[in-house]
């Protein structure tokens, strides 16, 4: 019995080895191979991106200036109009019927001064042979004289009966996208006492971006003589919510004269050109306003950057091959690939580029040297 239990304890022994054994990878099973790349250091163009807000270079409201019916409207909500075209109609009978009259009145002020300049003369030829008294000369000069300021009334009353008869017509005063119609037609629009808005129109062919920057980043950004000779401030990136189907840029185009005491703020306004009509007035965008050229920027690909609780962070391979979680602060991204890397990494440092789900901190691999 005692030599059966001995054995029974051998082999409990023997198997609780094996089975310690066996919970260890054997030295001969092969490292995990992973992609790694060296963190590189080149000359880039360091951006800070700003919210801002498009709006279209040129937006009118269509107002109606005189007092009656609507009768027409001579386009479709959204529909882009050319300059000139008539958008609305506004019955005009009282407005043509002030222009007859006023067309009548100044012929008789002509025909009252004609008859005034033939007296006048007459009269001063007859002073000479002292057939009528210097009085009667006075009266005369004096009566033309009325009919003279007459004419002119005359003209400024056609004038401003012309220009509400014109009224009464609302035309495009550029190429533009006009918004739906505010009274429809049919109503009564009394625009005489205040303008009416019909619709707004915009010219989208070009748009200002519009944002605000600190003052010191404005400061920083053009007392350094090498930003503003290394750095093209005609071709600032703008960037949307949504990707778009084109990529668009802006053209610095105005700095306000002065800072809001409020929020320490200066609006700035970039232009750029709506050329496959995408944009729209009220946008939200994002302008990447450059601000510096760092020299020695260290630079990594973007999609090997991954983020945590913590923040962003790369997987990095050691002298040792032994991969490090390393928490990295970025900046701006470059070429649409490689991003800054501000804070976390040194130049030729090694990190892993692919399959990072499965690689882990501490793991020893096999590294795989790409570009």
């Amino acid at each position: 019995m005692k030599k059966t239990g001995i054995a029974i304890l051998s082999m409990a022994a023997l198997t609780g080895l094996g089975a310690c054994s066996s919970s260890h990878p054997s030295s001969s099973e092969p490292l995990t191979e992973v992609d790694v790349a060296e963190v590189v250091t080149d000359s880039v163009v360091l951006y800070k991106d700003y919210p801002g807000t498009l709006s279209a270079i040129s937006a009118v409201d269509l107002v109606a200036r005189v007092d009656g019916y609507l009768r027409t409207q001579n386009y479709e909500a959204g529909e882009t109009v050319e300059k000139g075209r008539v958008l609305f109609t506004i019955e005009s009978g009282q407005y043509q019927d002030a222009v007859n009259r006023a067309k009548a009145a100044l012929t008789t002020a002509k025909s009252a001064n004609a008859y005034a300049v033939q007296q006048y003369a007459a009269m001063k030829k007859a002073l000479e042979s002292d057939a009528v008294s210097q009085m009667e000369v006075l009266q005369s000069k004096s009566n033309l004289e009325q009919s003279e300021a007459n004419i002119k009334s005359a003209e400024a009353a056609l004038q401003t009966a012309l220009t509400n008869l014109g009224y009464c017509t609302v035309r495009a005063p550029f190429k533009g996208t006009v918004t739906a119609s505010g009274p429809s037609v049919g109503a009564y629009v009394g625009g005489s006492a205040s303008p009416v808005a019909l619709a707004k129109i915009y010219d989208n062919s070009r748009l200002f971006a519009n944002f605000y920057i600190e003052d010191g980043s404005l400061l920083r950004m053009y007392m350094n003589d090498n930003n503003r000779s290394m750095i093209d401030y005609d071709s600032i990136p703008v960037t949307f919510s949504e990707q778009l189907p084109h990529n668009y840029s802006a053209a610095l185009d105005y700095m306000a004269p002065d800072v809001n005491t409020g929020t320490g703020t200066l609006k700035v306004r970039a232009i750029l050109d709506n050329s496959y009509g995408e944009l729209r007035d009220g946008m939200y965008a994002t302008i990447s306003l450059p601000y510096k050229v760092d020299p020695k920027a260290i630079l990594v690909k973007d999609a090997s950057i991954a983020t945590d609780q913590l923040g962003k962070y790369l997987y990095v391979v050691n002298d040792s091959n032994k991969v490090v979680y390393t928490p990295v602060k970025v900046g701006s991204l470059v070429a649409d690939t490689m991003r800054v890397i501000t804070e976390g990494l040194k130049p030729g440092e090694r990190y892993v580029t692919k399959a990072l789900l499965k690689v882990r901190s501490g793991m020893e691999v096999k590294p795989n040297l790409t570009r």
